[in-house]
């Protein structure tokens, strides 16, 4: 149904993904979206992936920005021209969007998760798990480290651009000097930690939502509450409001969109947008007609918000790294849990954040011709074999092959990672183990 409404959308000349009142889906990343931007003239989408991937969508055509090294967290446009990319990877990217170039603008001490630029895009602002957030300036002067001390998961400008809110995995939210870096106040503490935030200094109020499932809307100079819009969902991971300031959305760890009202802040809609996992990344269509989400799927999802519940939902087929068939083998289950989010087992690598797994066994480290590696892979002497595969697994390759970019992870039965390693060997060994 998906791939029958894109084409009907080619071939019947279907307006530019921005626009709102239709469903419709941007298909072709590799791996599940984590951030979405909407371009200020409303022609453009971006959309970060993990599959390390920047899409510029015109027309519902992708325009590929390659340059990072692991998956891309967030996007944000500065103008219609110049956007911004940060992630995995600790590295933040100014793409010029007319020749798809792209200049690095700076690196953090960890990942980063949220960008947000002034107005007049004078200054971007970068929020990383090293506990800082990083001001760049677009104009030549010099960057400026703001020591939060607690990892950032989101900030945002004031109207003026003179302050920075930062949302922390410590709880609190807390007001920045732009000018000199140093923190203004204390502006609230929650509970547990904060993981989104949306501003609107202009009307007077902020919005948070958090760890414990916290959803709470107060004043954006005294942190008293306005409306507390809780509900038994958690963690909430995403928030969003529509260019008139009308609808806030929020988006949770369970699948759900909430949508409100942003005038007296009652609930307009509340809809399950997948049939599992979280939701990553929400945006509004310029109308504030359509509402975009990212989460486990490949594809970005846009509803109409008149018949929201009724669209098609994300995730709508078993992603394999999660579930396993019961008719699977064991082997076949831990590569769908463990490496399927990253690697196919095609001929070529599909636009994943890793390379293909065919014929693996036997292969150097680093060889792949279509994937582009770390400089810690394409220098190693490590031949993938049951042992090595083994080792990989069983130390986790952040520790077993130091500086690399692949996910934190271990197999911890002995008999799981034989499994993984006979399925592997079923497609195929490079000809120098034959």
């Amino acid at each position: 149904m998906r791939r029958l409404i894109w084409i009907l959308g080619l071939i019947f000349g279907w307006s530019a993904p921005a626009v709102g009142g239709e469903f419709f889906t941007l298909e072709g990343h590799g791996g599940p979206i984590k951030g979405i931007a909407v371009s200020p003239d409303g022609e453009s989408i971006l959309t970060a992936s993990f599959d390390n991937s920047v899409g510029l969508w015109r027309d519902r055509s992708p325009q590929w920005l390659e340059g990072h090294a692991a998956a891309v967290n967030v996007v944000a446009f500065v103008s219609e021209d110049i956007a911004v990319s940060a992630g995995d990877d600790f590295g933040v990217f100014v793409w010029d969007l007319e020749t798809g170039r792209s200049q690095k603008l700076g690196e953090h001490h960890g990942k980063v998760m949220s960008l947000a630029s002034t107005k007049r895009g004078a200054w971007v602002a970068s929020a990383s798990w090293d506990g800082t957030i990083r001001l760049w300036s677009l104009a030549g002067q010099a960057s400026k480290t703001i020591n939060v001390g607690s990892n950032v998961n989101d900030i945002a400008f004031s109207a003026e651009g003179n302050l920075l809110y930062s949302a922390s995995s410590d709880g609190k939210i807390q007001i920045w000097d732009v000018a000199n870096g140093q923190l203004n106040r204390l502006f609230l503490r929650n509970g547990f930690g904060v993981n989104t935030l949306v501003l609107d200094t202009q009307r007077g109020w902020l919005a948070f939502g958090a760890v414990d499932g916290v959803a709470r809307i107060v004043d954006a100079q005294t942190a008293e509450l306005i409306k507390d819009v809780t509900l038994e969902r958690r963690p909430i991971l995403a928030m969003a409001v529509s260019r008139d300031a009308q609808t806030l959305a929020i988006g949770d760890g369970e699948g759900y969109i909430m949508l409100l009202d942003a005038t007296d802040w009652t609930i307009k809609a509340d809809f399950r947008a997948t049939h599992r996992g979280p939701i990553w990344a929400l945006a509004f269509s310029p109308d504030g007609e359509n509402i975009h989400a990212g989460g486990l799927d490949d594809e970005m999802f846009s509803w109409p918000l008149a018949d929201a519940k009724s669209s098609p939902k994300m995730v709508e087929e078993q992603r394999g790294f999660l579930n396993g068939a019961d008719s699977a083998s064991n082997g076949e289950r831990q590569f769908q849990r463990k490496c399927s989010i990253c690697h196919s087992l095609t001929a070529d690598s599909q636009r994943r954040a890793g390379p293909t797994l065919n014929r693996v066994m036997g292969r150097p480290a680093g060889t792949v011709e279509d994937y582009v590696y770390s400089e810690t892979l394409t220098g190693s002497d490590i031949i993938w074999n049951a042992q090595t595969i083994d080792a990989l697994f069983e130390m986790g390759p952040d520790v077993y092959i130091r500086g690399t970019k692949m996910p934190v992870q271990r197999i911890a039965r002995p008999e799981d990672r034989a499994d993984l390693i006979d399925y592997l060997r079923l497609f195929g060994e490079t000809e120098e183990n034959q």
